[in-house]
């Protein structure tokens, strides 16, 4: 019986080491939205006006990454998809987002919002200051028109 206990306590401790080096490998990093050093580009083709994207973790072409989403005052986002779901809060701003199927709901900063893989809809920043997302994707980062398959 000892020697089931102390390989067990063996077993776990190798866990823990493995699972400590493992995250060990990525740098810590904390980033502001207002940070004038963030390499902002364009947004997918499909939306239009001011829009903006910036990468602040991982490769979007890959699952985990995380971004900020800047979208001009009075700017709207076309009804559109992603191939994953996705985790928003705004960070600042005030947006309304609208799910098919679902209320139209209105975003002030701090808020938090969930959207579902494949589910479209649709956004647009009703402040007069632009709006700023932070959005983590749990696949690849993508927009799609509502209808694309």
């Amino acid at each position: 019986m000892k020697f089931t206990h102390l390989s067990a306590v063996a077993a776990a401790m190798a866990l823990t080491a493995a699972a400590s080096a493992q995250s060990s490998a990525e740098t810590p990093l904390a980033k502001k939205a207002s940070d004038s050093g963030l390499a902002w580009g364009p947004c997918p083709p499909i939306f239009s006006g001011e829009c903006a994207i910036t990468v602040l973790h991982g490769d979007p072409s890959k699952p985990n990454a995380d971004v900020f989403l800047r979208v001009g005052a009075g700017n709207e986002l076309p009804l559109h998809r992603h191939s994953s779901a996705e985790r928003m809060i705004l960070v600042g701003g005030q947006l309304k987002v609208e799910y098919v199927g679902s209320k139209p709901s209105t975003l002030d900063a701090g808020d938090y919002a969930f959207g579902p893989a494949g589910l479209a809809h649709k956004a647009s920043c009703i402040s007069k200051t632009p709006c700023t997302l932070f959005i983590t994707f749990e696949g690849a980062v993508d927009a799609l028109p509502a209808n694309a398959d």
